[in-house]
């Protein structure tokens, strides 16, 4: 029974190859199994190829004409595309025609590669550029109907704008609110023109959107933004200066009628200003300083302590008792009424000198009852007589000449000139005319001719262009 079976299973796979086999059909499935009459294992499972795209050897003979009719139906549905023409060759599909702008020409080629049996596009497509005097007034005349139509809702939204920007003017002229609230005139300034222009951007952005030009809206901000930074590094200088007149206005680092030194300038402060310093010359003239430059320089402030130390030197003889010269320079210093006793005069041994001992004299004067200057120049004059009469010498530089013996005599000769015979001598110099000393009742109180000025000028100028605060305390 078992050979009946296996013969019977030799024969349908024999029938089965033969069927295969024969023209027509196809190639046996790779997984298929021919049964014998031995038993055995199964297939190993096979390895997937990856599929690939099939490659047409031969064209349809009307696949041209189909390519043909199906992208003109398309593009005769598209109101852009409607003029383009359409050939066809072996696959090659030639695209001619106007199209309105280079996207038309773009998507008519796209479309045209999407196409099933199409294997290249050639865009032959041009631009119209001819003008359609009547489609162009029949556009404007839309356009100008749209326009008046949307009047009433254009004047609602330049009425809702303006009622925002005036709402903010009226906020920011409010000034004694803002006064009572900033620190200065300058600070209160500065945020009403913020509020200002926060509430007119404002009402521009609601215009615009209530008008649903959302686009222009973005271009206006983005706009506004671009200019921004454009004049912020245009003007950098400006706004620097601008900056610093509010940091000074705030820090307050010094006193109307201040004499001070800002770097190497020196005068009295007439006024600050939203940009500049203005100080006046201790000769009288105006000078102008950048708020910017005052804000970084170093400021030397001459009023705010009253208490002004000067000091000069003077050269005692190498020979002299310079101890003792040091005691009484010190003693006539302090014997003067102009110099304060707290703190007390001072000399001290600086240097020495070829032929002289310097020593460097320093007392103290209170400027508000006399005047620095007068009070040095009477010092150095007092000091000097009380030296001169306790006998020290206050000797010039010495140099001494030393002649080589090598050398031949210098031929010196006399530097008097001689007289002609028979004309008289040439007439002596006048004797000099004596000086008479200074007087001790020498008004030595403050020189306020520059005080004067500033004040006379403070007096006439408005009071919102100084943002000098004297109420606030100095930094």
């Amino acid at each position: 029974m078992t050979s009946v079976q296996t013969l019977l299973a030799r024969l349908f796979a024999i029938l089965a190859l033969s069927a295969l086999s024969a023209p027509g059909m196809a190639a046996p499935v790779s997984g298929a199994q021919v049964f014998t009459g031995e038993e055995s294992a199964a297939p190993e499972e096979a390895e997937p190829t990856p599929p690939s795209a099939p490659i047409a050897l031969e064209r349809e003979d009307d696949q041209d004409e189909r390519i043909v009719t199906r992208l003109s139906d398309i593009f005769a549905n598209v109101p852009s595309l409607a003029d383009v023409t359409v050939s066809a060759s072996e696959g090659v599909v030639t695209l001619g025609g106007l199209v309105p702008d280079t996207a038309a020409s773009a998507r008519a080629e796209a479309i045209a590669t999407g196409v099933d049996g199409v294997v290249t596009v050639e865009n032959l497509i041009e631009r119209d550029v001819s003008i359609d005097v009547g489609a162009e007034a029949q556009g404007l005349q839309d356009r100008l109907t749209g326009l008046l139509r949307s009047l009433p809702l254009v004047g609602i939204a330049v009425l809702a704008g303006l009622a925002i920007g005036a709402f903010g003017y009226m906020l920011a002229s409010f000034d004694s609110l803002w006064r009572r609230l900033t620190p200065n005139a300058f600070l209160a300034e500065l945020i009403a023109s913020a509020l200002r222009f926060v509430f007119v951007l404002g009402g521009v952005v609601v215009a615009l959107d209530m008008i649903g030009a959302g686009a222009l809206m973005g271009a206006v901000l983005g706009g506004a933004g671009v200019i921004g930074v454009a004049l912020g590094f245009a003007m950098r200088d400006t706004v620097e200066n601008y900056v610093a007149s509010l940091m000074l206005s705030l820090r307050q680092p010094f006193r109307p009628n201040d004499w001070v030194v800002i770097d190497d300038r020196e005068g009295r402060v007439v006024r600050l200003t939203s940009r500049a310093t203005i100080l006046m010359t201790l000769d009288g003239n105006h000078l102008r300083i950048p708020n910017s430059t005052v804000f970084k320089a170093v400021i030397l402030n001459y009023t705010t302590n009253p208490q002004r130390r000067f000091d000069f030197v003077l050269g005692v003889d190498a020979d002299d008792d310079v101890e003792a010269a040091r005691v009484l320079g010190r003693q006539v210093l302090a014997g003067l009424a102009f110099v304060i006793d707290k703190p007390a005069p001072e000399a001290r041994l600086v240097d020495v000198g070829d032929s002289n001992v310097q020593v460097r004299f320093l007392g103290w004067v209170d400027q508000r009852e006399s005047d620095w200057h007068r009070a040095r120049s009477r010092a150095i004059v007092e000091v000097k007589s009380a030296l001169e009469g306790a006998g020290f010498g206050l000797p010039e530089p010495i140099y001494r000449l030393r002649f080589d013996q090598r050398t031949e005599p210098l031929p010196l000769q006399s530097t008097r000139r001689a007289e002609p015979e028979g004309q008289a001598p040439a007439p002596s110099a006048p004797a000099p005319v004596p000086v008479p000393a200074a007087s001790h009742a020498e008004d030595l109180g403050p020189q306020d001719e520059i005080a004067r000025m500033v004040e006379e000028e403070r007096a006439t100028t408005p009071a919102d262009n100084d943002l000098l605060d004297t109420s606030r305390p100095v930094e």
